[in-house]
């Protein structure tokens, strides 16, 4: 799911995004404040985001809550039966942070198929093409 995500965010007719990867255990609050959008995906662990994104948004919500108003994100889940409590959780957060989504979750549950993938896609897509101005 990953890899399309980031495969996305390099469709055709879209320039000028340059993508930065960062583990959630290793992000911290310089890498968002210099981001101008965010890409954001988990596993549903026991109903929840997991623990590495829980502890991202614990390292960055403060240093980062006033600089980073309006930004957009996206964001991906992928669990065995259910993502609701994750995606819950990140919109909650991210509502906190008052950022901006730029399109709805991409949940998956089990084994990816080709349509989870394709919708993994265009969700980078998607995201790089509001980064650029290209989706509104």
């Amino acid at each position: 799911m990953f890899e399309a995500v980031v495969s996305g965010t390099a469709a055709e007719g879209i320039q000028a995004v340059e993508v930065e990867v960062r583990p959630a255990l290793t992000a911290a609050a310089p890498d968002v404040l210099a981001a101008d959008g965010y890409l954001l995906g988990t596993p549903a662990n026991i109903g929840y985001m997991s623990g590495a994104l829980k502890h991202f948004f614990d390292t960055i919500y403060y240093p980062c809550l006033e600089a980073t108003v309006r930004r957009p994100y996206a964001l991906y889940v992928h669990g065995n039966q259910d993502t609701t409590g994750a995606v819950r959780a990140v919109e909650s957060i991210a509502a906190g942070l008052k950022w901006r989504r730029a399109r709805p979750p991409v949940c998956v549950l089990g084994q990816p198929a080709r349509g989870d993938l394709e919708a993994c896609w265009e969700l980078g897509a998607t995201m790089a093409a509001e980064l650029t101005g290209g989706a509104g």
